[in-house]
């Protein structure tokens, strides 16, 4: 059969033969180098204040990295909430889908105003009552194999520590996505884990209208531990309608103070 004058042969890219086996070697680097530059980065959330993006790796939380969000004292866990839920805000704010979050036993369940006021939309947050921490995890894992698609963040409350086989489960599952992946422990439940970052947070002096509402919610914020960045910390405050975060007071006008490295740096 002769083959049409038109049709160009096939192509056959082949390696340099096996009796060479240096030129094979270098051939081989080259095509993984070149496989890997096709590759997307592994995207951040950026918190928008440099202070605070300057000591995170790539300048913002790792997305499909653990991170770790903890009360600083008894009495801080509603701070400690409502500042994950601004991070969550803020990430549906870059992007469509939804986000999850599960609730350990014994965890109050947020409310519809509460969340408008940090301007996050109820209609986009899912929510998921867990029997006990384990359940939690596995929820979690789940979300993080099978929901990749349809969320932009998951987040577990839990009753205890971190534990490090469930951290390092977790790590394995959100590696394989683009999700902002938190989990808030109990104030005193420290324990070694794998997560890239862990947070302390108290409550700040909130800012507040005329009528003695509060207008913008402000923590106090210590990174605590940052694989492959520097500790810091700082007081945040947040715009619930500009899903943004921003120096609170007199701080603003220090960002070496706010931003330094130290323990309690740029506490009030």
């Amino acid at each position: 059969m002769t083959q049409s004058p038109l049709a160009s042969p096939p192509r056959i890219d082949r390696l340099p033969r096996a009796d060479d086996p240096a030129s094979r070697l270098s051939a081989l680097r080259a095509r993984l180098a070149t496989q890997g530059s096709e590759m997307p980065p592994r995207r951040h959330l950026s918190f928008g204040v440099h202070a605070v993006d300057a000591c995170l790796p790539a300048g913002g939380l790792g997305l499909g990295h653990l991170h770790e969000v903890a009360p600083e004292a008894e009495g801080d866990e509603p701070a400690a909430l409502g500042f994950a839920l601004a991070l969550i805000a803020r990430r549906l704010a870059e992007v469509p889908g939804e986000a999850l979050l599960v609730l350990a036993k014994g965890h109050p369940m947020p409310y519809g105003h509460g969340l408008a006021g940090l301007g996050l939309d109820p209609e986009r947050l899912l929510l998921f009552e867990a029997g006990s921490d384990l359940d939690a995890y596995r929820a979690l894992e789940e979300a993080l194999r099978t929901g990749a698609g349809e969320l932009a963040a998951v987040a577990g409350l839990v009753d205890a520590g971190l534990p490090l086989a469930q951290s390092r489960r977790l790590h394995l599952a959100g590696g394989r996505t683009d999700l902002l992946l938190l989990v808030l422990r109990p104030v005193g439940a420290d324990s070694p884990n794998v997560a890239a970052t862990r947070w302390r947070i108290a409550a700040g002096k909130a800012l507040r209208d005329r009528f003695g509402c509060i207008e913008r919610p402000c923590w106090r914020v210590r990174l605590d531990r940052c694989r492959n960045g520097r500790m810091g910390d700082w007081l945040l405050e947040w715009d619930h309608a500009a899903h943004r975060f921003g120096l609170a007071g007199a701080l603003a006008g220090h960002p070496h103070q706010a931003g330094g490295a130290g323990p309690r740096a740029g506490r009030p």
